[in-house]
């Protein structure tokens, strides 16, 4: 898979690093050469020094063979622009950009270029944090349709099977922690008072699993 990394400040080069670790063909684009340089001599992609926006540098890149393009530069409209070439002019099958400013998601949204927002998840982890009982978000899946929520079992449901908290298409339960044991459930897994269930939840029905435990709101 050949990718394409925009931008290797803090988070542009950790990706790119990352996927060259993990045997990717990883492209590292950015306008300047110290960062290009900071990448270090463990990564073995290539570098091409240019603004990320410019088509000669893209095409220097390698986009018209490029599997996925995630621009990771520090301003929002030079993250759309990226996108939306590679998007539309080079047809590049997955495209990602980073959203610093959250308002500025809906304009993402209408050109379907799929974001990536630190600032997002900060908040809602905090959220999550600060009204934490029983139930807590763990990772949004996309952008945000599926969510894995761990939540713990209460007292009612002791006793009650993996099968009674499945809704076909909306909530399935993919682990259970009991003690010091993490495991993947049967549908007929008997759950007991104190165990930690971790499912995939559609947001929309995020209501309906947590009036599954007994959850309020």
């Amino acid at each position: 898979m050949n990718v394409i990394v925009v931008g290797v400040g803090f988070m542009g080069a950790g990706l790119a690093q990352r996927l060259c670790r993990q045997g990717f063909s990883v492209t590292a684009v950015d306008h300047s050469q110290e960062a290009l340089d900071a990448l270090g001599a463990g990564f073995t992609g290539a570098r091409v020094l240019g603004v990320g926006f410019d088509r000669d540098v893209l095409e220097r890149a390698g986009i018209e063979r490029a599997s996925a393009v995630v621009s990771c530069m520090g301003s929002d409209e030079a993250n759309i622009v990226v996108a939306h070439v590679a998007r539309s002019a080079f047809r590049v099958p997955r495209v990602i950009a980073r959203l610093h400013d959250l308002s500025k998601a809906e304009t993402y949204r209408r050109l379907s270029i799929q974001t990536v927002s630190p600032n997002a998840w900060g908040v809602s982890r905090i959220c999550e944090l600060l009204t934490y009982q029983q139930l807590d978000g763990v990772y949004e899946l996309g952008s945000g349709e599926v969510q894995l929520v761990r939540a713990d079992v209460p007292a009612l449901l002791d006793g009650a099977t993996v099968r009674e908290l499945t809704a076909v298409g909306e909530v399935q339960v993919t682990a259970v922690s009991r003690g010091n044991e993490t495991f993947i459930p049967t549908q007929g897994t008997v759950l007991a008072d104190g165990d930690i269930v971790y499912a995939a939840v559609a947001s929309t029905a995020s209501r309906k699993f947590k009036q599954m435990f007994g959850i309020e709101g």
